[in-house]
């Protein structure tokens, strides 16, 4: 039995055909026909959005408190999750950590400019959007989530009275429509494509250590590889000598 590596990816833990949908392929996949991608792309798009929309546009539970069918955003969102899913951009930890981030901010600033009188505050519409969303954009860049799409979210919970009246019940709505498009994205994706890339990060292969027993080191490696320029240079002047020594006797 072969012995487990350290670095072994934890998917590589489970069953194959969980795995194979949580995007692990245990060999690197072959690139797909450009006529796939479309057909996944419209078939991950088209269902993803329609199950969204479905649920907050038909359930009463979201529709008697005034969410919206759905965010503008996750147009957006759709592009990157469906199609250009081997983009850092599109995996799941920017999705959906970026998208929460720029709620939260968009809420947090909304909340503390609604201190100032109605006709104030709707006079500074204009600066609660851009501060939210330059604040979410700096935010998901510390942390390692961006996601352009975020930035809507974060203008539309700024700007957009509808969205701006949800409050802080904005934030599981969040959390509820990135995980629908995440998890369509995984059963759209993984049929003939892969996704996601990473979890959490991209994969780092492992970078095997010099042995000295195999000749390996910096120092060792100098020293052996100035000893052929030595020798060669010494073994040209040796026999330049000799040809130009036979050419003066008459040899040559």
């Amino acid at each position: 039995m072969p012995p487990t590596h350290p670095n072994r990816h934890i998917l590589a833990r489970i069953p194959l055909w969980i795995s194979h949908w949580l995007g692990y392929r245990p060999h690197h996949p072959l690139p797909e026909p450009s006529y796939a991608i479309y057909i996944w792309s419209f078939i991950g798009a088209f269902c993803g959005l329609s199950v969204l929309q479905a649920i907050f546009g038909q359930i009463s539970y979201f529709v008697d408190r005034g969410v919206p069918p759905i965010l503008a955003s996750y147009g957006a969102s759709a592009v990157l999750c469906y199609s250009a899913i081997q983009a850092p951009l599109a995996q799941p930890r920017a999705l959906v950590v970026g998208h929460f981030i720029s709620a939260v901010s968009a809420v947090c600033i909304v909340k503390l400019f609604s201190l100032l009188p109605p006709p104030q505050f709707h006079s500074l519409e204009w600066l609660i959007g851009s501060l939210s969303t330059a604040i979410a954009i700096v935010i998901m860049q510390a942390t390692k989530t961006t996601h352009p799409p975020a930035g809507a979210t974060a203008l539309l919970a700024a700007v957009d009275k509808d969205v701006r009246d949800m409050g802080w019940y904005l934030l599981p709505v969040i959390l509820l429509s990135s995980v629908v498009v995440l998890v369509t994205a995984l059963l759209f994706n993984n049929v003939q494509r892969r996704f996601p890339m990473f979890w959490v990060g991209p994969t780092v292969p492992p970078v095997a250590e010099a042995s000295e027993a195999l000749g390996g080191g910096d120092s060792e490696l100098g020293e052996k590889e100035d000893v052929p320029r030595v020798v060669g240079s010494r073994s040209s002047s040796m026999t330049l000598g000799h040809v130009a020594e036979k050419r003066d006797t008459g040899e040559v």
